[in-house]
C-alpha cells in the first residue's frame, strides 16, 4: 500500500456542534433520522463533583487490516491499496451483516441498498489527500484528516494516541 489516509480527532477542540454528522448526511444524500456515517459521542469520567465531558467524532477507522473485508462473504469490502481508504461495492453487498459483527468499533449499518459507512467522500467528488465534507465543515478543527505520517507528525507534541485494536490497526489518531 503506497499511503494510508485517516482521521484525527482533537477532544479538546470539539463543542458537540454536529456540523461533521450533519455535513457528511448533506453531502451523501442521507436522509434526516436514520444512518450516520460519522456520529459525535459524549465521554464522561470521573465522580461528582470532579466530572470532565469530552466529545469524539467516529466513523468508519479504514483499518490497516479490516475485519470487516476478511468477513465478507461476497467480497463487497475491500481496501483500496493506493490510500487505504475501505470501500463497500453496494452492488455486491447481500446484506448479511457478518461485517457489523467483525467491526470492532460497531461501524457498519443498512440501508435498502446495504451496508453503508463513511468512504472519505471519494463518492462525492473528492480524491483521497482532499479534506473529505466533515473535516471541511468543523469550525474548530478539531477534525482532521491526511496520511497518517503527516497526522502523527502534527500531534507530536500533543497527548495523543491512535485508536488501540491489534488486531484491526485503526487509522484514527485521538488526543
Amino acid at each position: 500500500m503506497a499511503k494510508q489516509y485517516g482521521f484525527y480527532m482533537d477532544t479538546e477542540r470539539c463543542i458537540k456542534c454536529w456540523a461533521c454528522e450533519v455535513a457528511c448526511k448533506q453531502w451523501n444524500g442521507i436522509e434526516a433520522g436514520t444512518i450516520a456515517r460519522r456520529k459525535v459521542h459524549e465521554v464522561e469520567s470521573g465522580t461528582f463533583p470532579n466530572v470532565t465531558r469530552k466529545f469524539v467524532s467516529m466513523s468508519c477507522m479504514h483499518c490497516g487490516d479490516p475485519a470487516c473485508a476478511k468477513v465478507c462473504p461476497a467480497g463487497a469490502i475491500s481496501k483500496r491499496g493506493e490510500d487505504g481508504i475501505v470501500v463497500v461495492d453496494k452492488e455486491k453487498c447481500i446484506g448479511c451483516r457478518y461485517c457489523f459483527f467483525a467491526c470492532p468499533f460497531g461501524v457498519p449499518q443498512y440501508t435498502e441498498t446495504g451496508m453503508d459507512k463513511c468512504d472519505c467522500c471519494i463518492g462525492n467528488g473528492v480524491t483521497p489527500g482532499d479534506m473529505p465534507h466533515c473535516v471541511a465543515t468543523c469550525p474548530t478543527q478539531a477534525l482532521q484528516y491526511g496520511e497518517m505520517g503527516e497526522l502523527a507528525d502534527k500531534v507530536a507534541g500533543k497527548k495523543a494516541r491512535q485508536m488501540a485494536d491489534s488486531a484491526t490497526k485503526p487509522s484514527v489518531v485521538v488526543s
